[in-house]
């Protein structure tokens, strides 16, 4: 496939605006399917776990690959890899890592309730990558729909220069189609799935709205683009080609945001949304270079997308299949892997083979021959890769940027109900989190429990039903609890000494450790400021940082791991003869538990930024829920009939919460929080 053919999009939004059921509608109006998936029949190919069909959400991003002819008398198609992501909160981390390796989204919005929460948590990630993307406000058939105002709240609480490539004919239930702005002229959908477009001249009764809304368009275009501003001034009509063209390069730097619309559901406005996704968003050798860094070197590369280059890619996902072992879904970037070819792991740095490749089509697959630059595909043989891996070549160890996910908040315990079934669930719980980046399991040092924490209530229960209904495992689950984690206060410097006969032999050691306190949401730091002219082993100083880590991990008081905290190793007492890499771990570790116990150690706690949409009548007694539960009430916006709330609360207190506040709102009220930061537990 010629690379200005193919286009890498993810489809993108706040849950139940519409992302399974448009992309069932692609599939079926592209041909990969034979009829239309719907999401609440639990019969959408793009929602194939059991879990997603019974709760009727997106739970795993799902891939597909489909094929689109723009025009009837085009000689090719073009390629469409699409990735559908999940609209939930406790799952964004699904949504990170596509975005990570697509080249274009599609936002989709609800034409109701406009930009939600979870609307703006993409957005901010598509952001972070640079992705260029289209929007597309589903549900113009709902009461309330209001195509103008979902335009002022994308300006608004976006920041993003928006452009009306259509506008919809009727309003509601009276909805029936949409004026193309470009080709000026009115689109209607007929045959059974609304696989017929029906065009037809603009009606006199809307022209004069038409012509205002296509001046408006030209006139957002000429303040990006130089060619239509020389047409415009000179009083030429500009033609569509050329609005096509400059609105392209205008979308691919983020410079303005194509919107459409449609009613997915009743299979009208899809086909000009895949027209859109084909026009304007970029093939995949159009954005820029990919950011790597040479390990070797210790510089930073550019990685151009060139299938002739040498092969370089990143695992953005991995999905455990019983027959199969671990698929690997990987993005290529550079060069082409061949089925059966040597793969090298550049972080890990070891070999690996892959088996067969594949080209997957939700949880159906067609094997390939190949994968090259652009291209997204499955990996089958590799037992050792992770998430964010980047698979290359010995010859050019260039490690690609990888992805940051959040931190989990909130955890419960699993007790196996007997010493097969847990020795069972700890292979289940390594499967799982390969699988997902935010889960994680550890063992309870005190109580021996196994403890899994996860994103939220929703993101447990779907691993918990998982573990117990998937893998047929018999376990007690514990209510959840949050997950806190432990930092320090002050600045201390701590002598360590070691000494153990082992075996018969000596193991000594010595270090100074410095702790210092790092500013929220820095992470952990280890450095080293003992300059030794090779007389210390880099094994020794490796063997330091695991100790250091290690204990980072293991927490300071209570067990929970440890944060925003800066370590230096200032000095080292080492012999040759009892200096080993064992004594000085372990003299790392105890040194990092005693300075960590003499600085001021914390105890910190989840914060959650809550958004809360409440009716008027309700809006009091939901903000004094909020803070009844400790909660901090920032801002309130108002929105037609309903308040939208800001406020930040302890994740502590927000269990239980969207049962009393459908209590106090007789229903009405709805609400999503996602993780803020961590800050000092106080008592309340």
């Amino acid at each position: 496939m010629k690379l200005p053919l193919m286009r890498n999009i993810g489809i993108m939004a706040h849950i139940d605006a519409g992302k399974t059921t448009t992309t069932e509608r692609i599939l079926f109006y592209t041909g990969k399917s034979h009829r239309i998936g719907e999401v609440d029949n639990g019969e959408a190919i793009m929602d194939w776990m059991e879990q997603e069909q019974e709760r009727g959400i997106t739970i795993q991003s799902a891939a597909t690959t489909t094929y689109w002819k723009r025009n009837e008398n085009d000689k090719e198609p073009c390629q469409i890899n699409i990735i559908d992501t999940p609209g939930h909160v406790d799952f964004t981390a699904e949504v990170e890592r596509s975005l990570r390796v697509l080249d274009g989204a599609v936002a989709i919005l609800d034409a109701v309730k406009g930009v939600e929460p979870q609307t703006e948590t993409v957005w901010r990630q598509a952001e972070r990558y640079r992705v260029p993307c289209i929007a597309y406000v589903n549900k113009m058939d709902r009461t309330g729909a209001d195509f103008f105002q979902v335009l002022a709240d994308i300006r608004e609480k976006l920041g993003m220069e928006t452009v009306a490539l259509q506008l919809p004919l009727g309003k509601e239930s009276a909805f029936e189609g949409v004026v193309d702005l470009i080709g000026m002229e009115e689109l209607r959908w007929g045959g059974n799935g609304g696989e017929l477009v029906e065009r037809s001249a603009v009606a006199e009764e809307r022209l004069a709205q038409a012509r205002e809304w296509r001046e408006k368009l030209i006139d957002a275009l000429s303040a990006v683009s130089d060619a239509v501003t020389e047409k415009y001034l000179a009083g030429e009509g500009i033609p569509e080609e050329l609005i096509r063209t400059e609105l392209r390069r205008a979308v691919l730097g983020r410079k303005l945001l194509p919107v459409l619309a449609g009613a997915s559901r009743r299979n009208m406005g899809v086909q000009p949304l895949i027209d859109a996704a084909v026009d304007y968003l970029p093939a995949p050798d159009e954005v820029g270079p990919a950011a790597g860094r040479h390990l070797k070197k210790e510089e930073a590369v550019e990685v151009p997308c060139d299938p002739a280059g040498t092969p370089l890619g990143l695992v953005f996902k991995i999905q455990h299949d019983r027959e199969a072992g671990s698929l690997c879904y990987v993005r290529m970037y550079s060069g082409t892997l061949k089925s059966g070819s040597a793969v090298y792991n550049v972080g890990k740095r070891k070999r690996e083979r892959a088996n067969r490749i594949l080209r997957m089509h939700s949880n159906k697959s067609e094997p390939l021959d190949g994968l090259s630059a652009g291209d997204i595909g499955v990996i089958i043989g590799m037992k050792l890769a992770q998430t964010g891996d980047t698979i290359g070549s010995e010859g050019w160890p260039v490690l690609l940027d990888t992805m940051q996910f959040p931190e989990p908040v909130i955890s419960v315990s699993l007790e196996p109900q007997t010493i097969s079934e847990g020795d069972k669930l700890k292979d289940i719980l390594d499967i799982l989190s390969r699988e997902d980046p935010t889960f994680t399991a550890r063992e309870n040092e005190e109580t021996g429990q196994l403890i899994i924490s996860g994103m939220g209530e929703l993101h447990l229960d779907v691993l918990v039903t998982k573990i117990l209904k998937d893998y047929g495992l018999k376990a007690r689950v514990g209510n959840p609890q949050v997950t806190y984690r432990e930092s320090i206060g002050k600045t201390v410097e701590r002598t360590e000494k070691f000494s153990r006969i082992i075996a018969g032999k000596e193991n000594a050691a010595g270090l100074t450790l410095k702790l210092e306190p790092l500013p929220r949401g820095s992470g952990n730091r280890y450095s080293s400021a003992v300059r030794d002219s090779g007389r210390i082993p880099e094994p020794v100083f490796e063997a330091v940082e695991r100790g250091v880590r290690g204990a980072m991990d293991s927490g300071i008081l209570l067990g929970y791991p440890c944060i925003d905290i800066g370590v230096t190793l200032t000095g080292m007492e080492y012999s040759e003869l009892t200096g080993t890499e064992l004594a000085f771990e372990a003299c790392a570790s105890m040194g990092f538990d005693e300075a960590a116990r003499g600085a001021e150690p914390l105890l910190l706690e989840p914060v959650m930024a809550v958004d809360l949409f409440s009716p008027k009548e309700s809006v009091g007694d939901v903000m004094s829920l909020v803070t009844q539960r400790g909660g901090q009430v920032l801002n309130m916006d108002s929105r037609g009939g309903a308040d939208e709330i800001k406020a930040a609360a302890p994740m502590a207190k927000m269990f239980g919460f969207m049962t009393a506040l459908r209590s106090v709102s007789q229903g009405r009220a709805t609400f999503s929080m996602e993780f803020s930061h961590f800050e000092k537990k106080t008592e309340r």
